[in-house]
């Protein structure tokens, strides 16, 4: 399996910049996350430079946030103020923690970006205790207006790698058939719809 790592590597100093336009949703989104990770020990994956972890951290009893890209954890952890957050290189197909680490685990606009999205689910799944939540926002390009499938074409002609197009309630349902209970969820308006959830493990 080839990880899009390179693509991430050689963007990660134009990475903030591109999000920043989006800014607005990831105000709401952190508004809706901060509640959760309240005094929890919490994992990131896909943190990129560190965008989430930084806004939430305040709030979390301790966080691990982690990327497949070494270019972008030395990007995140550039201006990283706060001695609860910890960043490392980490493959969130296998990651080194214990069973039941962590009450939350947080997986930003990454599951349609990874080729084997119930891979990283079942990774997570792993990690997380079983009265944990997993948070998961992420892009849904699939219910697009023109405009948004024209933007969808150019970044894949830059080498954006996106391996899963779904609509919101596609992206919903994605989540449930692989394990999860959706307990909460809410499309923000961004570049594209980021359809964001919350969720816990169904019993199985």
């Amino acid at each position: 399996m080839r990880e899009p790592k390179d693509f991430w590597d050689k963007n990660a100093g134009r990475y903030d910049r591109f999000m920043r336009k989006d800014r607005a949703a990831y105000d709401e989104m952190y508004a809706l996350i901060r509640p959760i990770v309240r005094h929890k020990t919490v994992l990131e994956l896909a943190t990129g430079t560190g965008l989430i972890a930084k806004h939430i951290v305040n709030v979390a009893a301790h966080i691990e946030a982690t990327d497949a890209s070494a270019e972008m954890i030395a990007e995140a952890k550039r201006d990283n103020r706060s001695a609860k957050l910890h960043f490392s290189v980490q493959d969130m197909f296998r990651l080194p923690y214990a069973e039941e680490s962590f009450d939350v685990v947080i997986v930003s606009n990454a599951l349609h970006i990874v080729p084997q999205p119930e891979k990283a689910l079942a990774e997570i799944r792993r990690v997380l205790k079983d009265d944990g939540v997993l948070i998961a926002p992420t892009f849904t390009h699939a219910g697009n207006s023109f405009s948004g499938k024209v933007k969808a074409f150019f970044m894949k002609l830059a080498g954006f790698p996106l391996h899963s197009r779904w609509t919101s309630e596609e992206y919903l349902r994605f989540l449930r058939q692989n394990g999860w209970s959706v307990r909460k969820s809410a499309v923000l308006k961004a570049s594209f719809p980021l359809t964001c959830a919350e969720c816990v493990k169904l019993e199985v």
